[in-house]
């Protein structure tokens, strides 16, 4: 994976989801035992999970620094998972982890495909063809 490439795809697809939207987002990518123990802390699942979302919390404005402004929130990303479904859905790894990214970053701009009737999973599709991700 190249990074500045990695950043510049996700600069694209921000810049197509939500133009004019500057805020930022880290991304970090770990094993499969990284992101386990991250999704048991947080979200008390004792499994690896291929990404996880953590949304910046809201902070009052009176109390907003400018550089918090500018922030999203955190992606974090199993390799090893990510390796798994890019081997099954026939995949470069590249894609899959530009995949995972484009659906977390989707969640950090809180869409939610366990509750909105199918809107997440649409727009996801639509990401992933307008980017050069097509796959199912």
């Amino acid at each position: 994976m190249d990074p500045p490439a990695l950043a510049d795809f996700l600069a694209r697809v921000a810049e197509d989801l939500a133009p004019g939207d500057r805020r930022g987002a880290t991304l970090r990518i770990v094993s499969d035992r990284g992101i386990r123990e991250l999704n048991r802390r947080y979200r008390d699942k004792d499994r690896a999970t291929d990404v996880l979302a953590f949304p910046a919390d809201p902070i009052p404005a009176e109390l907003l620094r400018e550089e918090e402004a500018d922030y999203l929130g955190d992606l974090v990303v199993s390799a090893e998972t990510a390796a798994r479904q890019a081997r099954e859905a026939g995949v470069q790894l590249d894609d899959e982890i530009r995949t995972l990214a484009v659906h977390g970053y989707l969640h950090l701009l809180g869409y939610d495909h366990e509750r909105d009737r199918g809107e997440m999973v649409r727009l996801e599709r639509v990401l992933r063809l307008r980017h050069g991700l097509a796959r199912n």
